[in-house]
């Protein structure tokens, strides 16, 4: 039962796109994700410059973090969907100094965002202890039913800081769900509210707790957090893969052609301005 808590016909960066110029945004992969091509595509859209940075080109210094505006950490099977795929993605880069310090960086300033989306969202929470304000969250581990899980599930979007996720409290989203190691294991209590941004939801909106509508056993069926200024976003879901409502394996029939998922990326250029 998806509903909305805004109007997907509105873009709230259009007059800005036209007038403005593109920031850049790096698409960042690492061996075997899949998901940058829709990644960019939806930055794009939104009006940023759209850039693909492989791991590769940090290492070999044929690029910068310091040239950009975003980061974006892209889903997939990288490494070949091996068992912790995102943590030894986000080993390579804290075990490395030049690395690890042009990360701690770009995280550091307050006018650059970050987005990490399935493997993404896996490194990105290991690199927590270079992330300002992401002390508490979790680490993602195994799926409770030992499978890789894909299906279209239902989220609520949550009042958190986030900046992908102002002016979306409350919607009740149908997205793209594609991960074996997706539930979230928290080292104590559970992250603020503030910084839980999504969570999977049953018809009525509440939490879901049993499989399948929560597809990896997450505590109350968390799959979505930011760090406390709201700059950087983790989520399991691949909101990229569903921009246009034909995308959907099931939408409203009423739904426009743009999909509502389109106003996470909006959020971001409207948050650069």
């Amino acid at each position: 039962k998806p509903t909305l808590s805004f109007d997907p016909l509105i873009n709230p960066v259009s007059a800005l796109v036209a007038r403005q110029a593109k920031p850049p945004v790096a698409i960042l992969r690492e061996q075997g994700v899949n998901g940058q091509i829709e990644m960019a595509a939806a930055f794009d859209q939104a009006g940023f410059r759209a850039v693909d940075v492989h791991m590769s080109d940090l290492l070999e210094k044929r690029t910068n973090l310091s040239e950009f505006q975003g980061l974006v950490a892209c889903g997939g099977f990288s490494y070949g969907d091996v068992l912790g795929a995102g943590r030894g993605w986000a080993a390579s880069i804290l075990f490395q100094s030049e690395l690890r310090d042009q990360f701690a960086a770009f995280f550091d300033r307050t006018d650059r965002f970050a987005l990490g989306v399935c493997n993404g969202c896996q490194m990105l929470s290991s690199l927590k202890e270079i992330i300002p304000g992401a002390e508490s969250w979790p680490n993602f581990v195994t799926n409770r039913s030992g499978q890789f899980e894909a299906r279209l599930s239902l989220v609520k979007v949550t009042d958190s800081t986030s900046l992908f996720f102002n002016g979306m409290t409350g919607s009740l989203l149908p997205v793209a769900t594609a991960h074996g190691e997706g539930r979230a294991q928290f080292s104590g209590q559970l992250s603020p509210h503030t910084q839980i941004a999504m969570q999977y939801v049953n018809a009525d909106g509440d939490p879901a707790v049993e499989y399948p509508q929560n597809p990896n056993g997450s505590p109350a069926g968390i799959t979505g957090l930011c760090n406390t200024d709201g700059r950087i976003t983790i989520m399991m879901p691949h909101p990229e893969r569903t921009l246009r409502t034909v995308n959907f394996s099931w939408a409203p029939e009423h739904w426009p052609e743009v999909s509502p998922w389109q106003r996470i990326f909006h959020n971001a250029r409207h948050w650069v301005k």
